[in-house]
């Protein structure tokens, strides 16, 4: 089907003239300074996927930022990459946020440098399609430490911080899973349902501090990582059921990263905020 464009969205257009859903918008916005003087931690930023969009994103709207990620050489890749758009190369520190020291070292490496942590993005997740008949023990712990330990650990050392300095923000990337049951996903929809968990009560805890703790709930965005750890069929389905008949790109959620990281969301604290046109 032929396509036209109107204010940078690609809109599918039937052969009878009629216009079906709307494509992806051809491109993300322009920034518009809102992390601006903010120091911004992102882990697991390298590749295609959330993460590296909050981070692209986060230069973007005028932040200096680190990142984190368990693969070194796409790690270095992806700093490279950041280096064009922010005209330096953040800093890029190795990071498993299964182990406590490595955590602690990341939190520390990032005030050393840059004398301030003001945003944490915890992205670091793991995935997987298993029937929870067939699922190992070994399985289910790896999931879980991961996406829940793993962002408790970050979020805990980069706390320490922020509390002590009276600001900073942290967005958690938890999941609609964490919402709605899906077949073969029981580990990564327990864990993202305790980030939920984690992400309100965490914020209950620094309120006092000026310190807030938010995380968004995309229901699927697609690139490259996705494919090698869902099925065709699975990623299919999800897409199918979005009211733009789509997948969201990596930065359409994080821009919603972005907003709850800046000023503009003042006054919200324990919250998900779902990324998604899912319908039922």
């Amino acid at each position: 089907m032929p396509t036209e464009r109107r204010a940078g969205v690609r809109r599918t257009v039937s052969r009878r003239g009629e216009a079906a859903l709307p494509a992806a918008p051809s491109h993300p916005p322009a920034g518009r300074s809102l992390l601006a003087g903010r120091t911004v931690l992102v882990t697991a930023a390298a590749g295609t996927g959330i993460g590296w969009a909050a981070a692209e994103r986060a230069a973007l709207e005028g932040a200096r930022v680190a990142i984190s990620d368990v693969h070194e050489r796409r790690l270095d890749e992806a700093a490279d990459r950041l280096a064009a758009i922010a005209g330096e190369r953040p800093l890029a520190i190795p990071c498993d946020v299964t182990a406590e020291t490595q955590v602690q070292q990341l939190v520390d490496g990032v005030v050393a440098a840059y004398g301030r942590l003001d945003v944490l993005v915890n992205n670091a997740g793991l995935g997987g399609e298993t029937s929870i008949l067939e699922m190992r023990d070994e399985q289910w712990s790896r999931v879980l430490d991961v996406t829940l330990n793993g962002t408790f650990r970050c979020t805990r050392a980069a706390l320490r911080h922020m509390v002590a300095r009276g600001s900073g923000a942290i967005v958690n990337n938890a999941s609609i899973s964490g919402w709605r049951a899906q077949a073969g996903q029981a580990h990564y929809a327990a864990a993202k349902a305790g980030v939920m968990a984690l992400t309100r009560c965490a914020a209950l805890d620094v309120a006092d501090s000026g310190v807030r703790v938010n995380a968004v709930a995309p229901s699927i965005a697609m690139h490259p990582h996705l494919a090698k750890t869902s099925s065709e069929e699975l990623l299919a389905e999800l897409s199918a059921r979005e009211a733009f008949g789509r997948a969201a790109e990596p930065w359409e959620v994080a821009n919603v990263i972005v907003f709850l990281a800046s000023d503009y969301a003042s006054y919200m604290t324990g919250e998900v905020v779902s990324v998604s046109s899912q319908h039922p």
